[in-house]
């Protein structure tokens, strides 16, 4: 690791605190990425300053269609921190005429992990250009996806906590098949009205669809990932694949596990309440 920090040092480039923690390429995908791939876009003594004295910095973790975009866009404005999702860098990839949007079709199409170079890549460019913008802190959203992602993040950064979202099987399927996003506005909606009783020692869970206006209505569409057949293969390769790293951030001490007991409504409310921030919406409604 030592050897690994030096690198990103040498390729590394050279808002006051909303809310702080309150908690303790185109390269071939068998190819192994070097940290060096990954120039994270603050300088040293930025990326290393105390916790108390900068923004947080939070991981998202969860299996496809969890929910992990719909909370974490809702904390970044609620705390003022950016929101980078890695499926948003690479699906703007994907509508590009870039050099990896062929090759990105391909893997994606077939609900394959993108590679880490490929990731590590993409997030490095969004990074930079955050920094560009005076950017302070981050709530990553689908990185890392593998230990060797984790460590190499560890590498360049001190993540404060990882909230892994959790949501069983058969109700992450239904979901992930009632998604649609407008052809026009872009914004994602779902379809799904899930009502799943309790049984076997499962919790009943809720879940009303999420309509769009009627002017979006007749511009919807279905992503190309999001066929059942595609959306069990990319569970089975995040629990085959992904979940090492809870616990790599579990013997950190950082991993909080978020089990969502519905939709938004339902949810929201308790995540804001384990995450102590029930007087940030309360302040941010009271000025708005």
């Amino acid at each position: 690791m030592a050897a690994v920090q030096r690198l990103l040092r040498a390729s590394a480039s050279g808002g006051a605190a909303v809310a702080r923690r309150r908690m303790s390429t185109a390269l071939a995908p068998e190819q192994t990425p070097s940290a060096a791939a990954f120039p994270f876009a603050v300088a040293e003594k930025a990326r290393r300053r105390p916790a108390e004295e900068r923004n947080m910095q939070w991981v998202f973790l969860g299996c496809p269609g969890v929910g992990k975009g719909t909370y974490a866009s809702r904390l970044s404005r609620l705390l003022g921190v950016p929101h980078i999702a890695t499926g948003d860098l690479v699906r703007d990839e994907l509508a590009s005429s870039g050099p990896l949007s062929v090759q990105l079709a391909e893997i994606v199409n077939q609900g394959k992990l993108v590679s880490d170079e490929i990731i590590i890549n993409l997030l490095s460019k969004r990074l930079k250009k955050g920094e560009e913008h005076g950017e302070s802190g981050f709530i990553l959203d689908g990185f890392p996806r593998t230990v060797k992602q984790a460590e190499i993040l560890d590498g360049v950064t001190d993540i404060d906590m990882v909230v892994n979202l959790k949501l069983r099987e058969d109700v992450l399927v239904e979901k992930c098949l009632g998604r649609r996003i407008c052809s026009q506005c872009g914004k994602n909606f779902n379809l799904a009205c899930i009502d799943v009783k309790g049984e076997n020692g499962l919790p009943p869970i809720y879940m009303e669809p999420l309509l769009p206006p009627n002017n979006c209505m007749s511009k919807l569409i279905t992503r190309a990932d999001d066929t059942e057949e595609v959306v069990r293969n990319r569970l089975q390769i995040y629990n085959d694949m992904s979940q090492p790293v809870e616990g790599f951030y579990r013997q950190q001490g950082k991993l909080l596990e978020f089990d969502l007991p519905g939709g938004i409504p339902e949810s929201w409310p308790k995540l804001l309440h384990v995450l102590n921030l029930e007087d940030q919406e309360e302040m941010k409604l009271a000025t708005a």
